[in-house]
């Protein structure tokens, strides 16, 4: 059974695997990163032939690189279902190879030392069989595979021989030869020409360092276009048709917004194309946003769309220099996801949203951002971080900038590192020099540093002679001694609600408003500016955790953290929705329906509980053969009105045809 909480996205977007705004799934890998990189790949021209019908991949990869350090051996990253069948150096010389299947990787002992700042070309051979995540380097997801009607040959699969996962830039030519009923989609000028024996060769060439290693062809129906999108194609499968040209639109809009916003992105093309639905939920490359079938038909994917359009500035355009940089596209393009929600839904679904995005910045906030490139870039820890607390990074520095810097600093930043890596050091630079703010203590709090301020006001009212109003005197306190940042103050009167911005340094921070009507109310950030630790927040992270221990299998220890939220908030919906889930999966129906009621009852925050928690009772009646309880649920459902991640369509078709447990359901 699917979580419901929208989603949030990474750089590739692993729908079945990696953190989403409740953490739905994620994947472990045996993954290290090396302390520094030892040879730089500059350039590829590959030839590769598929066979969906035996699911083999056969290719050969000519492999330019400058060696970073002296070397005697050299190490290459390369999906475990693939075998190097051959592999010479520049001189034709065979070369010994060792496979390290535990790290997806390939070790190469060197005929000759090669010394630091070397140039040289390797010849690889190598075939094998792709299918399903069996051999995938993240485990449990589908990131490579050669199949009937859809193949994915997606960069992070290392179908390729290649090292610095998204931070290695290169170049590539790519020859890809496919069934003759079968169209591709690549990055970078394109072309294809007719072969022998019903087959097709496609060719791209990508000629500016960036990460153009994403190959998916499939049996795709004519590229649905429309005029005035950006150059903007759609391609997909004959049953997600119907959806095309919405979703198409839909790109449209995001992808102007971001370009008025951005600034032109490098290319001036975007391919939209569909993914298997066992896969993953989206990913990018250069002129590419892959999008999972149903997602593109289903009506509520504008977020994770928009989120993998945006990659096409942070991520392809400017990318970061080492993992430990990686919360800046990540992070950002994030934000431009919730930026887009701004504009297109208004202030309150972008408030909400915000929300969330907390949550998932403090589940595990216990490194500093710039200290994360160590982990596996795939765990729940390095994607809760660099996706959640960088976007909440770059929402408090929009804050304390204002709109204005905040955009030239985003352009500024793009513009000076277009097809470069960026550091987190020229983040600084460029958002100080943009801005004409001292920004180090913003900087060593939220980068360097870890944890989140809890706020707390006293305050004292006075009243002002000869009719003149109030003062009122007090100080924020909040417990971390280093913090120094401006918070926003709201101070409700009888009157007018008066706005304030207090610059907060220490423990303790003073302040003096003088108002016209007596202050009733005085909130501190109550727009949600700066990452903080609330109540609210710890029920939030409670669930949040709790869903990854689900998505680990670990059904006890999800309730374990599903009741540590109830501990915070008896009434928390959100808890008692979730803890309905596990029951669920677990075929306890009565405790699920008393969960699910609990939900009902509480605090009803988020809103969708409640449309998905009649959708669910109505599921356990339609399972214990009660059908008429069962479609009165689904129309408390209808007449919610909430149609949250599709939850009216549902209840709908739930109306008209029971529920039947699916041997997928877990």
């Amino acid at each position: 059974m699917r979580s419901r909480v929208p989603e949030v996205r990474s750089w590739m977007q692993v729908g079945r695997g990696v953190l989403l705004a409740a953490l739905t799934m994620t994947a472990t890998a045996a993954w290290a990163a090396p302390a520094r990189p030892q040879l730089q790949v500059t350039g590829y021209v590959i030839q590769a032939d598929l066979d969906p019908q035996v699911n083999r991949l056969s290719a050969t990869a000519d492999v330019t690189f400058t060696a970073l350090e002296d070397l005697t051996t050299a190490t290459f990253e390369l999906n475990n279902g693939l075998q190097i069948n051959k592999l010479t150096d520049a001189k034709g010389s065979a070369l010994q190879t060792d496979r390290l299947s535990t790290n997806s990787t390939v070790r190469i002992s060197l005929n000759e030392p090669l010394a630091k700042g070397t140039s040289t070309t390797f010849h690889f051979e190598y075939s094998g069989l792709l299918k399903g995540a069996e051999t995938s380097p993240v485990d449990g997801i589908k990131l490579a595979a050669v199949e009937d009607p859809v193949s994915i040959l997606l960069y992070p699969g290392r179908w390729f021989p290649m090292v610095g996962l998204f931070t290695n830039r290169f170049t590539a030519e790519l020859h890809i030869r496919v069934p003759s009923d079968e169209r591709v989609v690549g990055s970078g000028p394109q072309g294809h020409k007719s072969l022998p024996d019903n087959r097709t060769e496609y060719t791209f060439n990508w000629k500016k360092p960036g990460f153009p290693g994403t190959i998916v062809a499939g049996k795709f129906v004519e590229p649905v276009s429309e005029g005035g999108l950006h150059n903007m194609h759609i391609y997909v499968t004959e049953p997600h048709k119907a959806g095309a040209l919405d979703f198409l639109r839909q790109a449209g809009r995001e992808f102007e917004f971001m370009t008025s916003t951005f600034g032109e992105a490098e290319a001036d093309r975007i391919d939209i194309v569909e993914l298997p639905d066992d896969s993953v939920a989206a990913a990018w490359a250069p002129e590419i946003a892959a999008i999972a079938g149903r997602r593109i038909v289903d009506h509520n994917s504008q977020r994770l769309l928009s989120n993998t359009l945006a990659h096409q500035w942070w991520g392809s355009e400017i990318s970061p220099a080492t993992l430990n940089d990686a919360w800046i596209t990540n992070g950002m393009s994030r934000y431009a996801e919730l930026m887009y929600l701004e504009d297109s839904a208004g202030r309150s679904a972008f408030q909400s949203a915000v929300t969330d995005v907390q949550a998932g910045a403090l589940a595990y906030d216990t490194e500093p951002l710039t200290t994360l490139g160590r982990l596996d870039p795939f765990s729940p820890q390095f994607q809760s971080m660099t996706l959640e607390k960088g976007a909440m990074v770059f929402h408090m520095l929009r804050w304390e900038m204002g709109n204005e810097a905040f955009t030239r600093f985003l352009r500024g930043l793009l513009s000076q590192y277009t097809d470069k890596p960026v550091k987190t050091s020229n983040v600084e630079s460029v958002a100080e020099a943009q801005s004409h703010l001292e920004l180090t203590p913003f900087f060593s709090q939220w980068l360097d540093g870890t944890g989140a301020p809890t706020f707390n006001n006293k305050y004292t009212v006075f009243r002002l002679g000869n009719s003149k109003g109030f003062r009122t005197i007090g100080s924020i306190s909040q417990d971390l001694d280093l913090f120094r940042m401006p918070v926003e103050l709201r101070i409700e009167t009888d009157g007018k609600t008066e706005i304030r911005r207090v610059d907060v340094s220490g423990t303790d921070s003073s302040f003096t408003v003088e108002t016209f009507g007596r202050p009733r109310r005085i909130s501190i950030d109550p727009e949600n500016w700066v990452l903080k630790s609330t109540p609210d927040l710890a029920v939030r992270v409670a669930v949040l955790r709790g869903q990854q221990q689900v998505a680990q299998g670990d059904l006890t220890a999800a309730l374990v953290e599903y009741q540590k939220a109830l501990d915070v908030n008896k009434t928390s919906s959100l808890a008692s929705y979730r803890i309905g889930e596990v029951f669920f999966m677990q075929r306890n129906y009565q405790s699920a329906a008393n969960s699910f009621r609990d939900a009902l009852r509480g605090d009803g925050d988020p809103r969708w509980v409640e449309v998905w928690s009649h959708i669910e009772l109505g599921r356990i009646f339609d399972l214990t053969g009660q059908r008429d309880r069962a479609v009165n649920e689904y129309r408390l459902a209808v007449q919610t009105n909430d149609n949250t991640q599709g939850a009216v369509n549902e209840a709908r078709a739930l109306m008209q045809k029971p529920y039947k447990r699916q041997d997928t359901d877990n």
